[in-house]
């Protein structure tokens, strides 16, 4: 018989994720940039974790328990401080789940453990910094702490200095209207490879940008509304990667022939909701043919502003066995007589046709579709992750936790 004397002996941190290291100056020059004042820390350097938090028990020495093992007895020595200490950190985990994003920040200076506890990846998932004026070095310290919503429209955004080239855990990304170079753009987009939702509505892109964007296989809503600065070529690559793809919005583009015919002839056959407005004497009705053909499953389509669209199109439309909600908007060279044809498409349920109609003719016209709603909204929603015009902390339908309530310097 002989004993073994083993010591069981749990990490201190063992919840916590996070390679960021503990950096309370420049938590400190966030949190003054956004006009709060910091936590400070005890002169000895406590960890000031306060004592009724903790889980009270009298210091007993290590008890010992006997385990029979194939006639080899072990004894299991148990250290109940680190125990108490493990436990509280659970429980101080379970409080920074109610802190608000500043006073999250804030807690984060106050020791090393508390800034390992504050930044654990389950405390960042959702995180929205709308209006926000980020500056150099906070998205590279925010991003990596395993955020999977970002939302960050109408944002200044400074370079973010990521200090690691480990992939981002982000999933759905909304970087819409931000004030933002193409170089920082991609330098967030080349860590991202499982995005399914990404918005960059307005902003200046590049093909590395593009290049970036194909990397993301499960990538299902996509919304370029009104970007600029990439190529065919590029657009080929990506819409020919991203085959999972649903919803598609590539409205307003600054896009050549060659853009539109690179996008009609590589989207995938995926696409239930698709926005190709915006494209005047550059979308042809060959185009639509094509669309038809390579987009059975199309629910949402919309060719507004499209010129050279005429009442031809229509035959193509009627092959749509799903099509339940059309945009033709200033296509001028449609009557409104001509739209009649439309209420043969029995699942058609909505109709956009603004600048074609009149007031007089559009009361013809719905008496004429009573089961159509026609002219009921101005605006698009396809592939945008937000459509109310409400302040929300929404993001396709995921609502953020972390919010940046009163945007300015962070």
């Amino acid at each position: 018989m002989y004993r073994k004397h083993l010591q069981e002996i749990p990490s201190s941190s063992t919840n916590v994720s996070t390679s960021l290291e503990w950096d309370p100056g420049k938590t400190s020059e966030l949190l003054s940039g956004m006009g709060v004042s910091a936590l400070k820390k005890d002169k000895l350097g406590n960890e000031n974790t306060p004592q009724d938090l903790l889980v009270s028990s009298p210091c007993l020495p290590p008890k010992r328990q006997k385990v029979k093992d194939n006639e080899k007895d072990f004894v299991i020595v148990r250290r109940p401080w680190l125990l108490r200490e493990a436990e509280s950190d659970e429980l101080l985990l379970a409080i920074f789940a109610y802190l608000p994003l500043k006073d999250l920040l804030k807690v984060s200076m106050i020791c090393k453990r508390w800034h390992q506890l504050s930044f654990d990846e389950s405390l960042w998932q959702t995180l929205d910094l709308t209006g926000g004026n980020l500056l150099p070095g906070v998205l590279g310290q925010l991003l990596p702490a395993g955020v999977t919503v970002f939302r960050c429209p109408r944002s200044c955004i400074g370079d973010p200095l990521f200090k690691t080239s480990n992939l981002l855990k982000i999933q759905h990304l909304d970087l819409s209207n931000c004030t933002v170079s193409a170089a920082d753009i991609h330098s967030i987009l080349c860590l991202c490879e499982k995005l399914q939702n990404l918005s960059l509505e307005g902003l200046v892109l590049s093909d590395n940008i593009i290049k970036s964007i194909a990397r993301n296989a499960n990538l299902i809503r996509l919304n370029l509304c009104g970007c600029s600065g990439f190529s065919a070529e590029a657009l080929e690559l990506m819409l020919s990667s991203c085959s999972m793809l649903e919803e598609l919005n590539l409205s307003w583009c600054e896009f050549t022939a060659t853009h539109v015919k690179a996008a009609v002839n590589h989207i995938t056959s995926k696409i239930t909701q698709l926005n190709l407005s915006g494209y005047r004497e550059n979308l042809q009705i060959a185009d639509v043919k094509t669309l038809v053909e390579r987009c059975p499953l199309l629910v949402h389509l919309d060719l507004s502003d499209s010129m050279m669209l005429k009442p031809e199109c229509f035959q193509y439309f009627k092959q749509l066995a799903f099509l339940q909600h059309l945009c033709l908007s200033r296509c001028y060279q449609i009557s409104p007589a001509a739209l009649l044809e439309l209420g043969e498409i029995r699942t058609l349920k909505t109709l956009q046709v603004f600048g074609i109609v009149t007031d007089s003719s559009l009361q013809l016209l719905e008496e004429a579709l009573p089961n159509m709603k026609i002219n009921g909204s101005h605006f698009t929603s396809i592939a945008r992750p937000t459509v109310s015009n409400k302040k929300s902390h929404e993001i396709w339908g995921i609502k953020c936790r972390l919010t940046l309530r009163n945007p300015s310097f962070l």
